[in-house]
């Protein structure tokens, strides 16, 4: 009957257990009395005895599901030597890192999304859509930068999830930055072609559509095997190794970045303040009403959620951590400062592209060249076009780089096939996950027309950014007694042992009291206080959920200030803001880290609203891609990864599992006697032969 359970159960175990929670006597304590009622005829007794048998059954399919579910949220335990020691190669600086990050982010944004977002959606104002992406992708960056001071391991958003929420939302975290990465390394590799293709007359696509055309729905027309080339020319440099690609990425972020200030500078002797005034007499019909807000605020905010991808990127540096030399250091101030030169770029670009020409002339597809040819610099659109280049060339980098890394640490981790995770003695790299990988996407470059599947790229990154936002501030209020290894640095100076100590032990003889909410026995988080950040945490992510999804449905209500509509929102608010009230309440954890995210909890909170907002924007097709990518995921987990997690060997302390701290099924006289000791009765003959013939029929591995 269990054999088909995707995990092992010690059944005696599963008994002692059980029975010292006093559930035996709860659940057949009138048939045990009555079984031992000697003047009881022997009908009676095969009664109770089969009646018992039922009753012991239940309960192993009762500790099963709890044993599966303990699974489910188990957590990844790092000791202070799991943090300090790498298989990968230690080779990348703070520069390295601070380029990396750039390159990855300054790409197609730069070059495609600044004239199609000026020119459709937000008009001069463009300058401020960014400004607001900027803010909300900094709140994302901090959270990533904290977690990475916890935890440098490779992996990202994956380990920083399977360390502080549980190994399913681990994996889906992983499954889903799979996913963003495969597909943003096949968009850019098919942008970057096309962008070649366009410098020497379509002649790439022209061979390709006349002698190899495709006529299949939702391919592409042509195959692109120029695409293919380069996804598979640049996965061989990352699999002979990452000094290597870092030294191709610097140059190439070097060689973009000289074009921004190029672009910059020399737009400067050509702008007119008019553009950002113009009057609605001079704009045509369907193009807004002028000034610097022509589409209106909607319009900027608008432009904002756009814009917010074009900073998508930046979390790389967060795989980096076994890879890099200080981690704890290097890595939270290479994402500070790759995304402040990333704001400045797009800031400065989009400003300078505004005022050189107006918003509505714009081409969507190619501003920068565009607008210096209006004025008589050709020579600009070959540098600008070298620019470009060199930008979709980091940008594919980007993509690429941290798919082998999460595949490397979701295979060491057994949560997918290990093979993933094995690293080539001589390049130091996960060179099989990187072939395999980079085949994937080349071969989604070459037949795949994925302009319909950017979108899906969003919710990856959106799920990762709000699953790191919430890690955070569930970290910061965890008391040290639900800390391990890395996940508990050194205290303040000022901390005493001794307190420490006490407050350790009050959280595990406490029990929860309504004032809990607001008033505190310790200064320090206890686990009464931990579970109750954890909770209004999770009530105020729902709230978040259903004030969104209310505004976006009943857009035209809120307009016209329709009661039902105001009144609702106003509840959804007020249940909002006493939720991330009893969170501001709680006593926060003082461990010293190398780098804390600032005004938690607000700040982590806001990126939270920030993110479901977005995701809540996504259209009903990329949820259902998104739907059936999970359920792939999902069959490879529950057939595999559960079974084969290394996480298996390091129990949630929050959940201890009853076989470390209860003798085997082997051993029924020393059960009896711990039982005795402990107050509690001790299983009968009958228990043991049930729990042996359990184990004999399904053997259990």
């Amino acid at each position: 009957m269990f054999f088909f359970l995707p995990f092992n159960i010690e059944a005696y175990s599963a008994f002692a257990f059980l029975d010292s929670l006093d559930f035996h006597h709860v659940l057949i304590g009138k048939g045990r009395s009555t079984n031992l009622n000697l003047s009881v005829g022997t009908g009676v007794r095969t009664c109770h005895r089969s009646l018992d048998n039922r009753t012991r059954y239940s309960r192993i399919i009762t500790m099963a599901a709890a044993n599966f579910f303990r699974r489910l949220v188990r957590k990844k335990v790092l000791s202070n030597s799991d943090l300090e020691t790498s298989s990968l190669n230690r080779c990348l600086s703070v520069v390295d890192l601070t380029f990396l990050g750039v390159g990855s982010t300054l790409g197609a944004g730069l070059y495609v999304v600044i004239g199609q977002v000026a020119k459709d959606t937000a008009g001069p104002s463009v300058v401020i859509s960014f400004l607001v992406a900027a803010i909300a992708s900094a709140m994302a960056g901090l959270c990533y930068a904290e977690f990475a001071a916890r935890i440098p391991r490779a992996g990202s958003a994956y380990v920083y999830s399977y360390v502080t929420v549980g190994e399913l939302m681990a994996f889906i975290i992983g499954w889903n930055l799979i996913l963003e990465y495969v597909i943003g390394t096949a968009s850019v590799a098919r942008a970057w072609s096309s962008y070649f293709d366009s410098l020497i007359g379509d002649k790439i696509s022209g061979f390709f559509r006349e002698h190899m055309p495709i006529h299949v729905a939702q391919l592409s027309d042509y195959p692109d095997f120029f695409a293919l080339g380069i996804t598979l020319l640049l996965t061989v440099l990352l699999m002979v190794g990452v000094k290597e690609s870092a030294r191709f990425n610097n140059i190439f972020t070097g060689v973009n970045l000289l074009v921004v200030l190029y672009v910059t500078l020399c737009g400067l002797f050509k702008l007119k303040i008019h553009n950002w005034n113009l009057s609605e007499k001079e704009v045509p019909k369907g193009n807004g009403e002028g000034g610097f807000l022509p589409f209106g605020f909607s319009g900027t905010m608008a432009g904002a959620a756009t814009c917010f991808y074009a900073f998508v990127g930046f979390d790389i540096v967060a795989t980096t951590g076994e890879e890099t030399k200080n981690p704890q250091r290097s890595i939270p101030i290479a994402i500070i400062v790759s995304l402040s030169i990333v704001f400045l770029s797009y800031s400065s670009v989009s400003a300078v592209v505004t005022l050189m020409c107006p918003y509505y002339l714009l081409d969507s597809n190619a501003a920068l060249a565009q607008v210096f040819e209006r004025v008589g610099w050709t020579v600009a659109r070959y540098i600008i076009s070298i620019g470009a280049i060199c930008g979709l060339s980091t940008s594919l980098l980007g993509c690429m780089f941290p798919l082998p890394r999460i595949l490397y640490a979701m295979g060491s981790d057994g949560v997918i096939f290990r093979f993933m995770g094995e690293i080539h003695p001589r390049f130091q790299t996960p060179v099989l996950g990187t072939a395999l990988s980079g085949l994937f996407a080349g071969l989604m470059a070459l037949i795949f027309d994925v302009s319909d599947l950017v979108d899906m790229m969003s919710i990856g990154t959106l799920l990762a950014y709000t699953l790191v936002s919430v890690s955070v501030l569930i970290l910061r209020y965890e008391c040290d007694a639900n800390l391990r290894g890395g996940m508990n640095p050194d205290k303040t100076s000022n901390s005493n042992p001794s307190m420490a100590s006490s407050v350790s032990q009050h959280a595990n003889t406490s029990t929860f009291r309504l004032h809990n909410l607001i008033l505190h026995e310790s200064s320090e988080p206890t686990q009464i206080t931990a579970l109750v950040t954890k909770v209004a945490m999770a009530v105020l992510s729902m709230f978040i959920i259903a004030l969104f999804w209310l505004s976006i449905l009943s857009y035209d209500a809120l307009r016209h200030a329709e009661p039902w509509a105001v009144s609702l929102c106003v509840i959804l608010a007020l249940g909002l803001a006493l939720s991330a009230l009893i969170i501001f309440l709680q006593p926060q954890n003082p461990a010293r880290l190398p780098f804390k995210v600032p005004l938690v909890p607000w700040l982590p909170i806001v990126s939270v609203m920030v993110n479901i907002y977005l995701m809540l924007k996504l259209s009903t097709a990329t949820w259902i891609r998104f739907g059936v990518w999970m359920i792939i995921g999902f069959l490879i987990y529950f057939t595999y990864g559960i079974r084969h997690a290394q996480s298996s060997d390091n129990v949630d302390p929050d959940a201890p599992s009853p076989e470390i701290s209860l003798p085997s099924v082997g051993k029924p006289e020393e059960h009896r006697s711990t039982s005795a000791s402990s107050g509690t009765s001790s299983f009968n003959e009958e228990d043991h032969l049930i729990a042996h013939d359990v184990l004999a029929k399904n053997k259990f591995s």
